[in-house]
C-alpha cells in the first residue's frame, strides 16, 4: 500500500476538535458543560414520545418552530432560522460571509467553538482581550474592525466568564461599527440575565439591519441532547445562512420539544429563576472566601485559578465535583444541583489562598 495521505488543510489538521465537558461518575456532579439539572418537564417528554415516525423525514424548514419565534418576537418567519443548536448557526454564519482573507473578530476569552467556526470557515480569527473583570472591551472590539472584517461575534453573557454587555455599551458599540459587517449577539444565556442594565436582542430586532440574534433551547429549556437553536436576523443574510446548512439536520423530536418547551415557558423559567437565585448565593459565597468572581450572569461561576487552573479541577475532581478548566486562566463551574453546592463551596475553600496568590 502506497504512504500517501489524502491531503488535509493544514490549517485544520492542526485545528484542535471541539471538546465537551468531561462526562461524570455516577457518584459525582457534572458541572462542566452549562446543562440545566432538572429533568424535561413531562409535557415536553410526551411531544417527543409522539413523535416516532423515524422512518420519515423531518420538515427541513422547522417551519412550525420558525412561525411560533415569529410571533413572539414579531417578526415574519422568513426571517428566524432554526438549527442544531446555536453553534451549528454560527458555523452557517461564518461560511455564508468569510472566507479566506477575510476577518472574524471576536472578544477573548469567550466560547471556545469560536476560533474552530472561523477556521473552517477559511478566514482568520481576531480575538480581543476581555478587560480584566472578564467582559468584553467592546471599545477596543471595534478598533478591531478593519475593512477585511466580515463579521463580529458579541457573547452577552459571555462564556466562560460570566458578565454582561449593557444596552448602552451595544448602542455605542453598533453605532461605531459598519453596517456592511454583520454582528451576532450570541445569547445562549440570555433566560438566566437578571442585570436589568444588559443588552436584550429582542428588543434590537429590526432596529440595526446588520443585526443577528442568537438563542438556544439547549440551556434555559433543558433540551441540550435534542440540538434546537434559532437565529432572528434579516431574512435575505438568513437565506444565506440557509444555503450552507446541513440539510434536514433538526429532528422531528427536536422540533417538537421546542414547541412543548415554548407552550411551558412559564414553569421552565419557574426552573431559570431558581438556577439564577443558587448562582447569586454561589458567587456570594465565593467572594466572601476570597475568590475574586467576575459578576456572573449565565448558569455558570468563573473561577480565575491561573497557573493553577490544571491542580485545581483535579481537586474538584477528587471531591466529586466536574469542572471545565481553561489552563492557564480560570474554571468554570456550572450551576448544578443542590446538593452539590456544600462540597463545592467546601472545596473551593479548600483552594482559594494557594490559587488566588498563583493568578
Amino acid at each position: 500500500m502506497s504512504d500517501e495521505r489524502v491531503h488535509i488543510r493544514p490549517d485544520i489538521a492542526v485545528l484542535p476538535a471541539y471538546k465537551q465537558g468531561r462526562q461524570a461518575a455516577a457518584d459525582a456532579f457534572k458541572l462542566s458543560s452549562n446543562e440545566n439539572p432538572f429533568p424535561p418537564l413531562p409535557g415536553v417528554v410526551q411531544a417527543v414520545q409522539a413523535q416516532t415516525a423515524f422512518n420519515r423525514y423531518p420538515d427541513a424548514t422547522a417551519l412550525a418552530v420558525r412561525a411560533e419565534l415569529a410571533r413572539r418576537f414579531d417578526v415574519t418567519a422568513d426571517e428566524v432560522h432554526v438549527a442544531p443548536g446555536s453553534v451549528a448557526i454560527l458555523h452557517e454564519l461564518a461560511k455564508a460571509t468569510s472566507g479566506p482573507g477575510d476577518e472574524v473578530v471576536y472578544a477573548w476569552r469567550s466560547f471556545e467553538a469560536y476560533p474552530g467556526v472561523v477556521t473552517v470557515a477559511g478566514a482568520t480569527s481576531v480575538q480581543v482581550p476581555n478587560r480584566p473583570d472578564g467582559g468584553h472591551d467592546l471599545d477596543a472590539v471595534a478598533a478591531a474592525v478593519t475593512e477585511r472584517t466580515r463579521m463580529v461575534i458579541v457573547c452577552t453573557p459571555n462564556n466562560p466568564t460570566g458578565p454582561i454587555v449593557t444596552a448602552d455599551e451595544f448602542d455605542r458599540f453598533m453605532a461605531s461599527v459598519p453596517s456592511t459587517v454583520l454582528v451576532v449577539l450570541d445569547e445562549a444565556y440570555a433566560e438566566f440575565v437578571t442585570d436589568p442594565a444588559a443588552v436584550r436582542g429582542g428588543a434590537l430586532i429590526g432596529r440595526f439591519p446588520n443585526l443577528v440574534v442568537l438563542r438556544t433551547f439547549s440551556k434555559a429549556y433543558g433540551l441540550a441532547g435534542l440540538r434546537v437553536g434559532y437565529a432572528i436576523g434579516p431574512q435575505y443574510v438568513l437565506d444565506a445562512v440557509r444555503a450552507c446548512a446541513i440539510p434536514l439536520s433538526v429532528t422531528a423530536q427536536g422540533q417538537a420539544a421546542a414547541l412543548a418547551s415554548l407552550e411551558r415557558e412559564d414553569e421552565l423559567l419557574e426552573r431559570v429563576a431558581e438556577l439564577a437565585d443558587s448562582r447569586d448565593r454561589i458567587v456570594a459565597a465565593l467572594r466572601d472566601q476570597g475568590w475574586p468572581v467576575p459578576d456572573a450572569q449565565g448558569n455558570f461561576v468563573w473561577l480565575p485559578t491561573g497557573t493553577g487552573t490544571a491542580a485545581a479541577a483535579e481537586a474538584f475532581e477528587a471531591a466529586g465535583i466536574i469542572v471545565r478548566a481553561f489552563p492557564p486562566e480560570g474554571i468554570r463551574i456550572s450551576i448544578g444541583e443542590h446538593e452539590a453546592v456544600e462540597t463545592l463551596l467546601e472545596t473551593a475553600r479548600s483552594l482559594v489562598g494557594d490559587l488566588t496568590s498563583a493568578r
